[in-house]
């Protein structure tokens, strides 16, 4: 369903088949170094990292290949998104092979030069990805779903980029030690309500204790491959359900889609904010989670009704 493009950006593809040698490279280090911090594998960040930047420039390559114009644009945006995401990366290592946190570190000048650094680098990425994003909306598609379907993801994965920020300011225990000693070795988390490095899910390592704010800034940022894949989906399906080859039934369905894939990101946001554990969901969150499905499943029964036949007489 998928229209002929021009040849993939070819710079995003060989960056992403590296950060894919290199996640097997960091799953052979934790073997190999027993070291942690802050309660994780020294290198566990970084085969998370490698795994999903693999798939994000993957996506790209793809997405910049769809463009019919603004192709050079797109392309050195691209691989500015590249550089810096790299720059970030090779920071991460140097603070590994150190055992020290790569992320919030504050403890001492050449730490928070660091992550000042890094910081400096994901704002030039989400800037890049912005200029990506707002060229993406000039593409056409032969397939109106995946036409919408890269758009809306595009749009949902930049606001999950943005996310990120949210873990930038003190906790309420970095403030109070602020306060009293005028320093903290840390200022930011991940976490809402508990400390970094608690209980974690397996591999993922979200905190199954408190809040997490990587889960809002994942689940966001890979609506860029999961939309796209569920157009392409709906076309597979199309050759065996009759009603899906109605082309506007498969936009309805990717619009419902989209709109409760957003939904899923303000809610698992707002769980996070509360610092309410992703396993351990309140009524609340229940309740919201709840009428989220059920507005979807709707909306998708409506999506694939047919029209009802009006009988002249």
């Amino acid at each position: 369903m998928l229209q002929r493009t021009r040849s993939w950006h070819r710079p995003s593809t060989t960056f992403a088949l590296a950060l894919a040698v290199t996640a097997v490279v960091c799953v052979v280090a934790m073997v190999v170094d027993q070291r942690t911090v802050l309660g994780a594998p020294v290198w566990d960040k970084l085969f998370k990292f490698a795994v999903s930047g693999a798939l994000y420039f993957l996506t790209w390559g793809w997405l910049v290949s769809l463009l019919p114009r603004f192709q050079r644009t797109a392309r050195i945006a691209t691989d500015v998104v590249i550089v810096l995401f790299a720059g970030e990366y090779v920071v991460m290592v140097g603070q590994a092979a150190r055992a020290r946190p790569s992320h919030f570190n504050n403890a001492t000048p050449l730490d928070k030069t660091l992550f000042t650094a890094m910081g400096g680098m994901v704002a030039g990425i989400w800037v890049a990805t912005l200029v990506l994003t707002v060229l993406l909306m000039f593409t056409r598609l032969e397939d109106r779903a995946t036409h919408w379907a890269v758009r809306t993801g595009a749009v949902i994965s930049l606001t999950g980029i943005g996310l990120g920020a949210l873990m930038l300011g003190p906790t309420a225990q970095q403030r109070a030690r602020l306060k009293a000693t005028g320093a903290s070795d840390l200022i930011g988390a991940h976490s809402v309500g508990v400390p970094d490095g608690g209980a974690g899910l397996p591999i993922l390592g979200w905190s199954t204790t408190g809040g997490d704010l990587r889960i809002p800034h994942f689940t966001g940022m890979h609506a860029l491959q999961l939309l796209p894949l569920l157009a392409l989906g709906l076309g597979l399906l199309a050759t065996r359900f009759p009603r899906l080859r109605d082309s506007a039934v498969r936009v309805r369905l990717v619009w419902v889609g989209s709109l409760g894939y957003a939904g899923l990101v303000a809610l698992v946001t707002w769980q996070a904010v509360r610092g309410e554990p992703l396993v351990h969901p309140s009524a609340a969150t229940l309740t919201a989670a709840g009428t989220l499905v059920a507005t979807v499943a709707l909306g998708a029964a409506a999506s694939v009704r047919r029209p009802q036949r009006v009988l002249v007489r």
